[in-house]
């Protein structure tokens, strides 16, 4: 199934992540410690966090592709939800982590210059985890996973931060750590905003929320099935990347089985034909104020 496809390419995602900060977090804190500045080692403690929050989103996805059990009924897709979650929570964590080290850089001077190829290590690291993030950002837009976006997010926040800490080094170095100041906390604001944005979505999800907008641009759709006389009921809900959605119409009283069921398998092509990943529950209603004439007029 194209889902499952789908999600076994999103763990590539993850792993690259997981990798890059592997990598990364090894290289500041070795040239943070020999170059003596307290940015780049900070900056690598956080890859250090980012890469639990990679794990997350790996496990969360290779959750998402058990089949449905006898507890779980619709499968185990919102594990992908419930990753981002937690993703947001890490992000979080890491942005008041930034502000409260801004804050303490106020009151602590900087003990020692920090050495110049300390800065571009830093903008080096902006480079690689920006350019994990377009690859991450163009794959979740492809599979269509929050989790991948989440993760996407976090690489350009961890981008942002490099930037900062590079920024907050040439700054101490040329005697001006104000800029460090600074720019940690537009950076710290950033993540945070980040992580508010990713943990208000994957609530909603959990919660079965459902986009009004969606649910407009559906319903004209089935308005528009030939045999559709109202829309009764709509109702819609997410797990993972997969939009459930649940329909009541009613039609003609005097429709047998086949014509029927015609309805709703034209009702499932023209909501899968925009919405590829969707499982549809057409309910028919006979609507008995339908008279004879009006069903002439209605096949007109």
């Amino acid at each position: 199934m194209d889902l499952y496809t789908n999600l076994r390419k999103g763990e590539k995602g993850a792993w690259i992540s997981i990798g890059a900060y592997v990598f990364l977090s090894a290289i500041k804190l070795t040239f943070g410690f020999l170059g003596s500045s307290e940015a780049l080692k900070a900056d690598g403690l956080n890859n250090l966090t980012d890469i639990i929050a990679s794990i997350a989103v790996l496990v969360g996805l290779r959750i998402s592709q058990k089949p449905p059990d006898e507890n779980h009924h619709y499968g185990h897709l919102r594990a992908e939800t419930i990753a981002s979650l937690l993703a947001s929570f890490i992000m979080a964590v890491i942005g008041l982590q930034v502000l409260m080290n801004a804050v303490r850089s106020i009151f602590e001077p900087v003990a020692e210059v920090p050495s110049l190829f300390t800065a571009w290590i830093a903008f080096f690291s902006a480079i690689v985890m920006y350019g994990v993030y377009r690859y991450n950002l163009k794959l979740s837009r492809e599979i269509k996973s929050s989790a991948v976006r989440a993760a996407a997010y976090d690489n350009r926040s961890d981008a942002l931060v490099s930037i900062g800490a590079g920024i907050g080094i040439i700054g101490a170095i040329f005697g001006a750590p104000v800029l460090d100041i600074i720019t940690a906390f537009i950076v710290g604001l950033i993540i945070i905003k980040t992580a508010l944005d990713i943990f208000k979505e994957s609530v909603i999800t959990l919660t079965d929320g459902f986009d009004e907008d969606e649910v407009e641009t559906l319903s004209v759709l089935v308005r528009r099935v030939p045999g559709v006389i109202t829309l009764r009921d709509f109702k819609g809900r997410n797990h993972g990347n997969v939009m459930f959605i649940d329909l009541t119409v009613s039609v003609a009283p005097n429709l047998n089985v086949v014509e029927s069921h015609w309805i709703t398998e034209e009702i499932e092509r023209k909501i899968q034909k925009v919405k590829p990943h969707c499982v549809i529950l057409v309910h028919i209603e006979p609507d008995y104020s339908f008279t004879a004439a009006q069903e002439d007029d209605f096949d007109e």
